[in-house]
């Protein structure tokens, strides 16, 4: 990859702002004569300094998950306050894929020392590995995060873009189905309709699809979806560890429709926990995922 350039925002920008502009997009490029996309992802990095941390609502995060309250800042609450930096590359008029409809796949995340409330981070973000994929075309996006010097939090999820093709079609036949066999279930989460919206009070994801059946029936769902990071964070609050380093990592399977309950299984080892999430009427699989201490 060619070196990139650096684009530093002055302050973060607001999610709503930014899902704004990512619609605004979609109909543009719904217009006669509207330009083809590119093929590349933009060779550039956002930069935002001084990340602010809300000290109330990292416990009003920590209560919502039901973890324990603590001058430690969560994982998914650190994706949380670097979220709308992340956005922000996503809607640029050079990214090749439209953010509304985006599907979130997986993330990878190494959360390489304790973080304080207090501490004063710098975060980076940029996009690349754009690729096809046989419903459409992925892409990774990146971001570190910095205490002073030290690089204390580094992530990385994927997306698709559903039906979005920036070459020919791939040929590539639908894998064949794998029957799900969940494992014992260990703990069950009661999630209500308002569950989406209980998230975006505390991290600021407006995200429509999340906030009620008639904002996610616009995007083409049935119902409210949770955010996927929200069942992350649930997950995490009774997997990883506290006051150390950790590798975690999540894939998503099928989404939770909101009002739902989820059956959960936590199983640990000694050098890996593994997680896991999955419909509790439908038996359907929802996510899974794993902790790994950091030496």
């Amino acid at each position: 990859m060619s070196e990139l350039s650096t684009l530093i925002l002055p302050a973060a920008p607001s999610l709503g702002s930014l899902y704004a502009t990512a619609a605004a997009g979609k109909l543009r490029g719904l217009l006669p004569g509207s330009k083809p996309a590119a093929r590349t992802v933009p060779q550039v990095e956002h930069r935002l300094e001084s990340l602010p941390i809300n000290r109330q609502k990292l416990v009003d995060y920590q209560r919502l998950m039901g973890d324990t309250v603590r001058d430690e800042l969560p994982s998914v609450f650190v994706h949380g306050i670097v979220f709308p930096l992340a956005m922000s590359v996503l809607v640029r008029d050079d990214f090749p894929l439209p953010l509304l409809g985006m599907v979130h796949l997986s993330n990878a995340v190494t959360h390489l020392a304790p973080i304080a409330p207090s501490a004063v981070l710098t975060a980076v973000a940029h996009a690349e590995n754009l690729r096809g994929h046989r419903a459409g075309t992925q892409v990774d996006l990146l971001v570190e995060v910095s205490a002073g010097t030290e690089l204390v939090w580094r992530s990385v999820s994927t997306y698709l873009a559903r039906g979005v093709f920036l070459g020919e079609r791939p040929s590539e036949e639908a894998r064949p189905h794998q029957e799900f066999t969940h494992p014992t279930r260990t703990a069950s989460w009661r999630l209500g309709a308002a569950t989406g919206r209980e998230y975006a009070a505390v991290l600021g994801d407006y995200n429509p699809i999340h906030l009620s059946a008639p904002s996610a029936k616009v995007l083409g769902m049935k119902s409210a979806i949770a955010h996927g990071m929200y069942l992350a964070g649930r997950a995490l609050a009774g997997a990883a560890p506290h006051g150390t380093g950790y590798a975690w990592e999540i894939s998503f399977a099928t989404p939770v429709f909101l009002p739902s309950t989820v059956d959960i299984a936590i199983t640990s080892a000694l050098d890996k926990t593994e997680f896991s999430g999955w419909g509790s009427r439908s038996g359907k699989p929802h996510f899974s995922g794993t902790v790994t201490p950091l030496a």
